[in-house]
């Protein structure tokens, strides 16, 4: 464990210069109890809500319970020890930023999960979900006329638009009540959305290039024939098929885009070879994860959250070595999944 930055001095207020403090073996017996309890919350509620609340829900469920879980662990709300504080972003000591927030600012701040997780909890009610389904617009893509082998048309001409029934529109619609609840004014709300979608432009041009090419590959045929070709590697494709889904998010930033991409190549490679077509498809996604932290979009947006823009390099390093570690896990993961050895773990 390592910490970079301004660090106080025991003599005054003012801060020294810039050093590097490791704490190595002892670092890690300091955290690796409130690691534990927050992976394990994590991943129980991830499960939960992606299999019986809403997928949607998943990781904002999960990532309010991984925090729920810090919370209670006694030792994760001990104050860092006085050699490693830090002043990195705020320019004050951490002694100074330990006190108690008024419960109304606590229930302000954790307003906007609130508000999201209800949305999507009453979407999914089945009255209000058919009701919101019916303000989907379904129409054929125009000069689009794809075929089948039986020279019927494909569903992909037709163009489904969900206006309400979509995750980004229920989430426009808690921004707005989450303006309402904070007291933002309406001009400021529309400044700061106009700010965001400036700010992500390419990031949104990329997600949008890579969906359109999915569809091209997907339409044309391209991705049945790279499946065709990929599924001669047997049994050995289980074991590169989350390096994929890795390849994929690393380069484009977005699990979204990599499953769209590679999502159909991985299910005919799956289909051709005799293994579970499923197991591909989430190995391609649980890849895909693990590939989210050395793309350069989410370096930069880390980098920039803790003011170290520039250190993009830096970090890619450092978190690099951990991607590629916890990627061999998951291939040998998936390995055992495609055996009997972990094949139970399959519905």
């Amino acid at each position: 464990m390592c910490w970079a930055g301004p660090i106080w001095s025991r003599r005054g207020s003012s801060l020294t210069s810039p050093r590097r403090r490791c704490t190595g073996s002892r670092g890690l017996r300091e955290t690796w109890l409130p690691a534990l309890a927050c992976g394990l919350a994590f991943a129980a509620a991830q499960f939960a809500a992606s299999n019986f609340v809403s997928a949607q829900l998943a990781d904002i469920a999960a990532a309010l319970a991984g925090a729920a879980a810090l919370v209670a662990v006694p030792s994760a709300r001990e104050p860092a020890r006085e050699e490693v504080r830090v002043a990195v972003l705020t320019g004050v000591r951490s002694e100074d930023l330990d006190e108690e927030d008024p419960r109304r600012e606590v229930l302000r701040a954790y307003a906007p999960y609130a508000l999201i997780v209800v949305i999507f909890s009453i979407a999914q009610i089945p009255p209000v979900k058919d009701l919101l389904a019916k303000a989907t617009q379904v129409f054929d893509w125009p000069f689009l006329d794809v075929s089948d082998e039986d020279g019927k048309p494909v569903g992909a001409n037709v163009f489904s638009l969900p206006l309400v029934a979509t995750g980004g529109t229920l989430v426009l619609l808690a921004g707005l009540f989450t303006a309402g609840v904070l007291g933002v004014r309406a001009a400021d709300a529309a400044r700061e959305w106009a700010a965001t979608v400036r700010e992500l432009r390419y990031a949104i041009l990329t997600v949008t290039s890579v969906l359109a090419l999915a569809y091209v590959m997907n339409l044309s045929g391209q991705a049945a024939t790279i499946g065709h070709f990929v599924a001669a590697a047997g049994a050995g494709l289980a074991f590169l098929s989350p390096i994929l889904g890795w390849f994929g998010v690393a380069v484009t930033g977005s699990d979204t885009s990599a499953n769209a991409l590679f999502g159909a190549l991985q299910v005919t490679a799956a289909r051709e070879s005799g293994l579970s077509p499923e197991l591909l498809a989430a190995a391609n996604s649980s890849g895909g994860v693990l590939g989210k932290m050395i793309s350069p979009q989410n370096l930069a947006i880390a980098c920039a959250a803790v003011g170290l823009a520039g250190k993009e390099g830096d970090l890619l390093r450092k978190v690099l070595p951990w991607s590629l570690g916890l990627l061999l896990v998951m291939c040998l993961i998936v390995v055992g999944q495609s055996t009997a050895v972990l094949g139970w773990m399959l519905p």
